[in-house]
């Protein structure tokens, strides 16, 4: 019958010696630690049996199969990979350029330096890419409001308000859809103290003769639609107010603020050139003590202005940016060369007419 009989007197069938030898080549937890002599005869026998040994052994092939396939497959990849980046680099730098850039932490002071380059091109549906603006907010929502507190003749919450409105000036001048295409900016001009009278006389002027000392572009953003045209709905923004006690007592408030604006031909087609005009404003605002100074209450008084511009236009001021476009390009290399991007120094002033105009060193 082929029983096996164990020290303790219990006895195994042949069966069962060939499950312990499988279990104990498995590893199996309960198989005897001390064999029997039958159990080492029988592990001879089923050694000298081809099919029971080989599959005995294959217990653990389909580990080997699937570790040689994966490689097999991720080195195919990667020469694949290679092969297309030595055929068509450019496109391939394009497609990672194209890739969601992650967001840029709001900026509560000034940076150290530029940012960092970045590669690619502008395109229809992504006309940021290759520009450190794809990483920026969109909107308003680029500009930083510090946290109110009491100053001068203001409460905390009066200060809020203040610095609210103070954003809500730049996105009227420098966001509204209507007043980039050229149109009349009357919901940030209603935000100015009314008796503020070199403004007002800037004002007066500006729409209607612009010149080099009342030009509209000090203030507002503004293209000619007839001439150019928006690439999407988003401007990009990045920049930051800040605020003090200003004379008598008043909130001085200060912007400093970047905005870069996509835009191409009015009649351009789909693949039309796109140009990026870029533009850095310090604007310095004073929310005066109504008892001290004449001023309406919700205005504030422009105490200065300032801005750097590029991928604007030169020449004599028309009241609009012009952007440059194919051949009007200035390929001579005059005038200063500057990073649009770095918010690391102060504002200057970007000309706008002959040498005094900027040149961009990227766009």
């Amino acid at each position: 019958m082929g029983a096996g009989t164990e020290p303790d007197g219990s006895s195994r069938s042949d069966e069962e010696w060939e499950r312990f030898l499988r279990e104990s080549a498995a590893g199996a937890a309960d198989a005897p630690k001390e064999p029997s002599a039958r159990a080492r005869g029988m592990a001879q026998r089923l050694g000298a049996e081809p099919g029971r040994g080989r599959e005995g052994r294959r217990t653990y092939a389909p580990a080997r199969p699937k570790r040689r396939t994966g490689w097999y497959l991720v080195g195919l990849s990667a020469s694949l990979a290679l092969l297309a980046v030595a055929l068509a680099p450019g496109r391939i730098v394009d497609l990672f350029a194209g890739a969601d850039s992650p967001p840029s932490a709001a900026e509560t002071g000034r940076p150290d330096g530029a940012p960092p380059a970045a590669a690619g091109r502008p395109t229809r549906d992504e006309p940021f890419r290759g520009s450190p603006a794809a990483s920026w907010a969109s909107g308003a929502a680029g500009i930083t409001v510090p946290k109110a507190g009491a100053v001068g003749w203001m409460s905390a919450a009066e200060v809020e308000q203040a610095l609210a409105r103070s954003r809500d000036f730049l996105v009227a001048s420098n966001l509204d859809r209507g007043v980039l295409r050229g149109e009349r900016p009357e919901k940030a001009i209603a935000l100015i103290n009314p008796r503020q009278e070199d403004v007002q006389d800037l004002l007066r002027t500006a729409f209607r003769t612009p010149s080099e000392k009342d030009d509209p572009l000090l203030l507002f953003s503004r293209f000619q639609p007839s001439r150019t045209r928006p690439v999407g709905d988003v401007v990009k923004t990045r920049g930051r107010l800040t605020y003090r006690e200003g004379e008598r007592g008043a909130l001085q408030v200060t912007a400093d603020v970047t905005f870069v604006y996509p835009v191409t031909r009015a009649d351009a087609g789909d693949d039309g050139e796109i140009v990026r005009t870029i533009v850095r404003r310090e604007l310095v605002l004073s929310w005066d003590d109504p008892a001290k100074v004449a001023t309406e209450p919700g205005t504030f008084s422009i105490v200065s202005y300032k801005y750097d511009m590029t991928n604007g236009g030169c020449g004599a001021p028309t009241g609009y940016f012009t952007p440059p476009f194919g051949a009007d390009r200035r390929a001579d290399g005059a005038g200063t060369e500057v990073d649009p991007y770095d918010r690391s120094a102060p504002v200057g002033r970007g000309g706008s007419s002959g040498d005094e105009c900027d040149r961009a060193t990227r766009s």
